[in-house]
């Protein structure tokens, strides 16, 4: 395994190669940055065609976009999509027009109190076209006519998403989600799609107990599509973690599943706390990232949320200063790190069966003491024994002896594996 700081290096290399490309809900960004995604994982990439219903929604026209800038009667651009893809409202439809300055405000987007970034704009499902610019810039532009242009598509087409799993060895899933659909936004999300796929990799350096799935996905419609697609198997996902905003200076937080008493959720506390990491835990509410789909009363899975600062929790949220210069090498590595221990703990966190009930069983003559000699922690090794012992009754994990008897999970992991191979336990 190579060391953090390469990993976090290597992550920041994948999110400076996704950063300018175009992405929105639909069309040839999502690609393209799918074909990036591939290079580090295998992926099965799905198609949805437009008017495909799913749930309570509708799979939309597919956007894709070319060119777009205001020009000044000099021709030159005042406001260049080639310079940024956050200049243009996502999906726009296609204009081509010279206006006065006056009308052209009724399409301009920009932050009076930030006056040198550009807001990040959409309009989905509701035709409209416009622009996003500095407060600055606007205030530069003399009145006059401008020549507004936005070469864009919405046609037939389709929702891309796609998917990766590490087969593990039980079926039972844990599912990983992140959003593809927003364009040049280092923290929101790419830097999540970074954690996503480098998490991806470490899980296939081996066979853990569950199966992961991962998803990338745009925001909403995405989610809500694997679902409708789903859910005739939805009931495998056992556990789930959706990842946005993972590489901010901010401290981890995690977002509780609507369940709020999910096995992940113990989980989540449990390794955040053990770590002595800065954090907060947040109860479940119904806005955010894909949780609210997943945790839909319908659904009701086991799913939370692991972002640094949380969704506009920070200025720069949905702005042009969520740039490569907000994210770093060191956050996602954390990010990386905590979800790699939280999964360590769900895929050993069984519930055993004392085979020797009545009365505590001789462990010197089955060799465990013995097991344990010159270990600097006998004396901790040896009480998570006699706590696995007593709490083994089918009915308690090992996250609960941890919670209940204070010891640390791999310590409590580590007896009880050598109980099972004393052939004390079963799972």
């Amino acid at each position: 395994m190579a060391p953090v700081t390469d990993i976090g290096e290597e992550m920041y290399a994948l999110v400076e190669r996704m950063y300018p490309l175009c992405r929105s809900i639909t069309g040839d960004g999502v690609r393209a940055t799918l074909d990036i995604v591939g290079e580090y994982i295998p992926l099965q990439r799905h198609e949805v065609p437009t008017g495909t219903q799913v749930l309570d929604w509708t799979v939309p026209q597919e956007w894709n976009i070319r060119d777009a800038y205001i020009a000044d009667t000099a021709g030159h651009r005042v406001v260049d999509f080639a310079a940024s893809s956050l200049h243009v409202l996502g999906y726009s439809v296609p204009v081509s027009a010279t206006m006065p300055l006056a009308e052209l405000r009724e399409h301009l987007h920009t932050l009076p109190d930030r006056p040198n970034w550009v807001p990040y704009r959409t309009s989905y499902y509701q035709p409209e076209w416009g622009f996003c610019l500095a407060q600055a810039t606007l205030d530069a532009m003399p009145d006059g006519e401008y020549e507004v242009r936005i070469d864009s598509t919405l046609a037939d087409g389709h929702l891309t998403y796609a998917e990766h799993v590490v087969p593990g060895q039980v079926p039972d899933e844990v599912i990983v989600s992140c959003h593809v659909c927003h364009p040049s936004l280092a923290n929101d999300n790419l830097a999540g799609i970074a954690v996503a796929t480098f998490l991806a990799r470490a899980l296939g350096g081996h066979t853990p107990y569950y199966t992961y799935r991962f998803l990338f996905a745009p925001g909403t419609i995405g989610a809500i599509t694997w679902l409708a697609r789903n859910a005739e198997r939805v009931d495998r996902v056992k556990h789930g973690l959706v990842l946005a905003c993972a590489g901010d200076p901010g401290r981890l937080t995690y977002k509780q599943s609507r369940r709020g008493d999910a096995e992940i959720d113990r989980v989540m506390r449990h390794v955040l706390t053990a770590s002595e990491r800065p954090h907060r835990v947040n109860e479940f509410t119904p806005y955010g990232y894909d949780e609210r789909q997943f945790c839909s009363p319908g659904f009701n899975l086991g799913v939370g949320s692991l972002t640094r600062t949380p969704y506009a929790g920070y200025p720069e949220y949905h702005t042009s200063a969520d740039n490569l210069d907000f994210v770093s090498p060191e956050a996602m590595a954390d990010t990386l790190a905590v979800c790699r221990e939280a999964f360590t703990v769900l895929d050993r966190n069984r519930r055993y069966l004392n085979l020797s009930p009545y009365g505590e069983p001789q462990l010197g003559r089955r060799g465990l003491y013995d097991a344990l000699g010159g270990r600097s922690d006998t004396k901790q090794a040896q009480m998570a024994m006699l706590w696995v012992l007593s709490l083994s009754d089918g009915e308690h994990s090992l996250l609960d002896v941890t919670e209940r008897s204070g010891l640390p999970f791999d310590t409590v992991a580590a007896a009880a594996d050598a109980l099972h191979g004393a052939g004390l336990i079963k799972a």
